[in-house]
């Protein structure tokens, strides 16, 4: 037997037994927080040393790489809590960030200060340095309504017509330029000049001074001064460059300007000339490390409208020399053929660093494209695959409908109500709940009933004319006291010498108004009445003035609502059925369906997707074609693959051969991001009653226009497909793209447009008549009081389309018409 004392002896020392004792105790005592990585997400949590680009695709991961990297970096003890500078969008993700950290280091995670947003670190950063840029640490920050008030007072002070130049486009053009980095002398001159007759640079410099003087600062500022703090005070810079070790920032894809300059300086360390023992500085100077490590994915960059800078992202190795660009393209969220689907589509993409999305998961059920004839059969037609797997016990909150514009909306929401299928809006509110849809309603209510007292009280003063809150006190008060309305009460006080002149003379200009749209309300059709109201009370001016982001889709949501009209006999029916649809159950449905935009979206995911409204047009957004070229179709197709990445399980395409744009019923070629889409991975559906290109009024997609750069589109092409199906496509894209292309390409001839009239589907009548039937036959010479002579093209119940010799196509009742 050997003798235990010369054991020390022996040389080699013996691996831990595997499943024994020691190594189990091992890996007890390795950080637990490693387990689960793939080996991209591993390099990219243990590349500690130098600048990291982490592309994430979408559901590869990248959050937990985010938060277990910082979990990494605190367990190796390579900087406390306080050197690491994270960065963020939004507040909910810097708390989802800390906790989750805490959870990985096994306590929670104190005195991380510098976690957060842009804007709450530069608020901590402003602070400590305020007088260095003219403030004290007390300041103010202004929310948006003190700084409309404000900039209107210079406004005033500088005799500029505020009417003319409203303050809260004064306010977004700042805001602007300050998302850019601009201080008030480095606006172009051209800029300035689109406001106020060259004025814009001005008030700006004045609003700056002002904020000084108030001891203030606006959301913009958080960053534009820190910005200059950084820039003019190199001590400062020099104290932040040696506090942060480590800076992290999510979401890389979607900074701007301001963000972009405002990181830069924190995370480039300037070049330092390393010295020699005789005291000279070396012959190369070099650059400090930086530890940066930013996570995005340059594929999901759909914000260039709030000025997002994807060249942020395409440009870090650039701005970063020797910076390691590690991808995450392993996808644990949807299936095979989801996947596979969204990466052909966006490899057509130049502007993109290039990756390629792949799961270990099964293929799944391939995306399917549906058409339908027009948007009313396209909600329907949801709702029924809805209800189809509502009865396969599909969870209704797992399924979500994506649309590119929010006025889309209004059809799925009216549908669900008449189905009984609880759906919640994200993002905004229902469509009838919107500001402006209320307003809208005000109008038409206070015109059907002039006892309604809680409308008219809604909209006395909206758009702005002077009636302010002490008025509308006055009103409210000698109506009660008279037992009138307040409508009644108005008519009477407008023409006597109760109230002061200004106001007075407004009053009597509204009720003139209101007396003359109430006399036309029986004999005008419901729809021209309602946009006559909307353009004559100056409501639609006040949305077209506005410069706002959201206010062209206000103005979309109007149309929409006038649009929804025409499937009601009169105004009372329409206002009947609107009040049936907000006394629906509002309460939060446990169970229900979620309806939201497609920029809404990003960061969700869910079992079933229907993406609703591929078309030319509507999407890629016409606007965006022609304000940004090709950037913005880009910036479409980045939108289109966040769309299809949403889903885990089903992808559902819809597009509608008809569709109602702005009153007008157009005919529409579906998108051309069908037509790069791989056929291996798409099943075309067929639909009942099928489709065509025909409906009413001309389209502007059946001809060549350019998109402006060297970006034209070419000659847009069909081909039959079984079901019904005629699709379209697009031949263009990347030199480097799938070639995509299914459908055989044939130019499209001019075709006739026959009228959508009633169709008979299995026999079921649908898209039935609404009145008796009327007396007039198609090809009748008849004369109409606003539109003069016109003949008769299509009849439907008692309702004419007429070809008018001057005014064109027009839809109306034939009692407002008489035979020539």
């Amino acid at each position: 037997m050997a003798d235990p004392l010369k054991l020390q002896d022996y040389a080699g020392a013996p691996a831990p037994i595997p499943g024994g004792i020691a190594a189990r105790a091992r890996a007890q005592a390795a950080p637990r927080y490693l387990d689960g990585l793939n080996p991209e997400q591993r390099e990219a949590v243990e590349t500690l040393d130098g600048p990291v680009l982490v592309l994430a695709g979408a559901g590869t991961g990248k959050t937990r790489v985010l938060t277990t990297r910082i979990a990494h970096i605190l367990s190796l003890g390579k900087a406390r809590p306080s050197e690491i500078l994270a960065v963020t969008f939004t507040n909910k993700a810097a708390r989802e960030m800390k906790l989750r950290i805490g959870s990985m280091v096994g306590e929670a995670v104190e005195g991380m200060p510098w976690l957060g947003t842009f804007h709450s670190i530069g608020v901590k950063i402003l602070r400590r340095h305020a007088e260095l840029v003219g403030l004290k640490s007390g300041f103010t920050i202004l929310d948006t309504d003190d700084q409309i008030r404000l900039l209107k007072q210079h406004l005033s002070a500088a005799n500029i017509d505020e009417k003319r130049w409203p303050a809260r486009v004064l306010a977004n053009l700042i805001d602007g330029w300050k998302n850019r980095g601009l201080t008030p002398s480095q606006v172009p001159a051209g800029e300035a000049a689109s406001f106020a007759n060259g004025r814009g640079q001005e008030l700006y410099a004045a609003y700056q001074e002002r904020l000084k003087t108030l001891n203030a600062t606006d959301f913009g500022d958080l960053l534009l001064e820190t910005i200059r703090l950084l820039r003019e005070q190199p001590d400062v810079l020099r104290q932040y460059h040696h506090r942060f070790r480590y800076i992290l920032v999510d979401e890389y894809q979607d900074t701007n300007v301001a963000q972009y300059m405002w990181l830069r300086l924190l995370a480039q360390r300037p070049q330092r000339n390393d010295l020699l023992a005789d005291g000279s500085a070396a012959a190369t100077p070099q650059r400090a490390e930086t530890n940066l490590c930013c996570v995005g994915d340059d594929d999901q960059s759909i914000y260039g409208w709030r000025g997002a800078e994807v060249d942020n992202i395409l440009r870090f190795d650039k701005d970063f020399p020797g910076a390691k660009v590690i991808r995450l393209e392993r996808n644990y969220r949807s299936t095979g053929h989801i996947l596979a689907a969204a990466s052909h589509l966006i490899a057509y993409n130049e502007g993109r660093l290039g990756k390629t999305l792949r799961t270990e998961d099964e293929l799944g059920e391939k995306v399917t494209v549906s058409g339908a004839w027009d948007s009313e059969e396209e909600a329907r037609s949801v709702g029924e695959e809805i209800e189809q797997l509502q009865r396969k016990d599909h969870s209704l909150n797992q399924i979500a409908i994506l649309v590119r514009a929010s006025y889309q909306m209004r059809e799925f929401e009216d549908r669900f109500i008449t189905l009984g299928l609880p759906y919640r809006v994200i993002g905004g509110p229902r469509f009838y709940e919107r500001a402006e849809i209320r307003d809208a309603l005000a109008y038409l209510r206070a015109v059907n009933s002039s006892a309604d007292d809680l409308a008219f009280e809604r909209i006395i003063n909206v758009p702005k004319r002077g009636l302010g809150d002490a008025t509308v006190q006055w009103l409210h008060e000698h109506a009660r006291q008279a037992n009138m309305s307040m409508m009644d009460m108005a008519r009477e006080v407008a023409n006597t010498d109760e109230l002061k002149p200004k106001p007075r003379q407004s009053l009597r200009d509204l009720m003139a108004n209101f007396d003359r749209w109430a006399a036309q309300k029986d004999s005008l059709p419901h729809t021209e009445l309602a946009e006559m109201i909307l353009d004559e009370s100056g409501y639609t001016d006040m949305w077209q003035k506005d410069r706002s982001a959201d206010a062209a889709g206000r103005l979309d949501n109007l149309k929409e609502l006038v649009r929804s009209m025409d499937e009601f006999e009169n105004l009372q029916g329409f206002l009947e059925h609107i009040s049936l649809v907000m006394d629906a159950d509002r309460g939060e449905q446990v169970d229900s369906v979620s309806i939201m935009t497609l920029h809404s979206a990003k960061g969700l995911e869910f079992e079933t997707v229907f993406l609703p409204g591929w078309e030319e047009g509507l999407f890629p957004s016409q606007r965006s074609l022609d304000e940004q070229g090709r950037a913005g179709l880009e910036e479409e197709r980045r939108l289109a693959h966040v769309g299809l990445t949403r889903a885990r399980r089903r992808a559902k395409i819809f597009f509608a051969t008809n569709r109602r744009i702005h009153g007008m019923w157009t005919t529409n070629i579906p998108s051309r991001f069908l037509d790069e889409l791989p056929e291996a991975d798409v099943e075309v559906t067929e639909q009942k009653g099928g489709f065509s290109f025909s409906g009413y009024g001309a389209s502007r997609f059946d001809r060549q226009e350019s998109f402006g750069s060297s970006y034209t589109t070419p000659g847009w092409q069909r081909a039959q497909q079984r079901g019904g199906f005629s699709g379209g496509g697009y031949s263009g894209g990347s030199g480097s793209a799938p070639s995509g292309g299914r459908w055989q390409k044939t130019e499209i001839p001019d075709l006739p447009r026959p009228r959508k009239g009633p169709r008979t589907i299995e026999g079921e009548l649908v898209a039935k008549s609404t009145g008796t039937a009327s007396a007039y036959s198609v090809g009748d010479r008849v004369f109409h009081l606003k539109f003069g002579n016109g003949n008769v093209t299509f009849v439907e119940g008692n309702k004419l389309t007429i070809q008018f010799d001057k005014a064109g196509e027009k839809r109306v009742v034939d009692s407002f018409v008489e035979r020539v």
